[in-house]
């Protein structure tokens, strides 16, 4: 494959939240954009055309469940080369383990952490053969720690982080970086499930006293893709001093 054309990276979960952010802040930054959700394909077209116009970039983009490896397969027959691969796509449930179905426990380690699996080992090869790439993976807090009604998501971010370490060590020497961002409470539809009076009671645990921004997020992405090529294997944690 050729090495001519521009910087491109692959965000997944783009159309909202911490994807939609990170996609504008590599778009403001001058890569050309492989975006993913799984539902809301008219809002990732709208996001696409705003990019392109503002920023006069490319933007593909892609409606599938990325834990699906045959249309993730398909995705990658698109795409010569990655100099940025963020896997941000996640669900959550919330409720007693033992009150969980065994598919609802697949989908979340599905969609959590096998995707992480079939984008990274998409995109590896070309990496290796341009010795150089910057793979960043959005974890959780929980995933350190682990989380009460939350087990399922815990657990797929604890893999999550846990595959950043080891992929690290496997990458380094092709001079190929693996970090992960182990976020704490951020403003996105996935907390909404929290009433005013839960969210009020979660900030008061957070020594900033406030929510994340997604653009924080972004912004420490953007961090973790440009220049340092000896930071590598680590998982970050951004929750405003909670842990």
């Amino acid at each position: 494959m050729s090495d001519t054309g521009g910087k491109k990276a692959l965000v997944t979960g783009a159309s909202r939240g911490i994807g939609r952010a990170i996609a504008e802040m590599l778009a403001a930054s001058g890569y050309d954009l492989y975006m993913t959700c799984h539902k809301n394909g008219a809002l990732l077209d709208s996001l696409a055309g705003q990019l392109q116009s503002k920023y006069q970039i490319k933007c593909s983009c892609y409606v599938f469940s990325v834990c699906d490896e045959e249309k993730v397969a398909e995705m990658f027959e698109d795409i010569p080369y990655l100099d940025v691969l963020v896997n941000n796509a996640g669900i959550s449930y919330i409720g007693l383990m033992a009150d969980m179905t065994y598919r609802e426990w697949r989908e979340v380690m599905d969609t959590n952490l096998n995707a992480c699996f079939l984008t990274c080992r998409a995109a590896i090869p070309e990496m290796v053969r341009r010795r150089r790439g910057k793979i960043v993976n959005i974890s959780s807090v929980w995933g350190n720690v682990g989380a009460s009604t939350e087990v399922a998501y815990s657990a797929s971010k604890g893999g999550v982080n846990a595959l950043t370490r080891a992929l690290a060590k496997e990458l380094g020497p092709s001079n190929i970086q693996v970090n992960a961002i182990a976020c704490g409470v951020i403003d996105t539809d996935m907390n909404s499930c929290f009433d005013a009076e839960e969210m009020d009671m979660l900030i008061q645990e957070i020594p900033a006293d406030r929510v994340g921004r997604p653009e924080e997020v972004a912004a420490l992405v953007k961090l973790l893709c440009t220049g340092n090529e000896y930071l590598t294997g680590q998982v970050i944690t951004l929750d405003g001093g909670w842990t």
